[in-house]
């Protein structure tokens, strides 16, 4: 995992943590950072970094590694194929999912909901079977209704419905 899907990452994961639901954004790290360390750190230094075009210096990699209770080891790009633990193939190719999944959720921020359930895919402990059976879902006709439906229902949206609000918008 390179440096900046880290910090994004991170980011996500402490403004779930702070009951945000969403990730924190990098003015409110960068504001946080210069108010707990009394330290001068700004959102445009962080945005460089994370896209990769600068580099951290010892002291910011100190002071990220402190604001988000990480060892300042992990606040460096992964070697290519790096894993942090014994796995197989398999469980790279899910690390993988896991961060695609959690840029979409950051992408996709302004609809709470959605990037919410990203991240909870992204969480769970076989993301992999999620999209898959997900996949499974969708391909079963009337099944992903059926368990909206149930599970749901405000978002199922009836056919007579979604003509009256089509009606109502022109």
């Amino acid at each position: 995992m390179r440096l900046g899907e880290k910090l994004r990452y991170l980011r996500t994961i402490e403004g779930s943590l702070r009951g945000l639901g969403r990730p924190l954004t990098q003015l409110e790290v960068a504001r946080a950072i210069h108010r707990q360390a009394r330290a001068s750190f700004s959102q445009s230094y962080l945005s460089q970094v994370e896209n990769g075009t600068r580099h951290l210096t010892p002291t910011t990699r100190r002071l990220l590694a402190e604001f988000f209770k990480v060892h300042p080891g992990f606040l460096v790009d992964d070697p290519e194929g790096y894993h942090s633990e014994l796995t197989s193939d398999l469980r790279a190719v899910e690390s993988q999912l896991d961060g695609w999944l959690l840029r979409a959720a950051e992408r996709f921020a302004s609809d709470g909901e959605l990037s919410d359930a990203l991240v909870k895919v992204a969480r769970h402990e076989d993301t992999r079977a999620c999209v898959l059976l997900l996949g499974a879902i969708v391909e079963t006709p009337g099944l992903a209704e059926r368990l909206l439906d149930t599970l749901r229902p405000e978002l199922i949206r009836s056919p007579s419905r979604a003509g009256e609000e089509e009606g109502a918008a022109t």
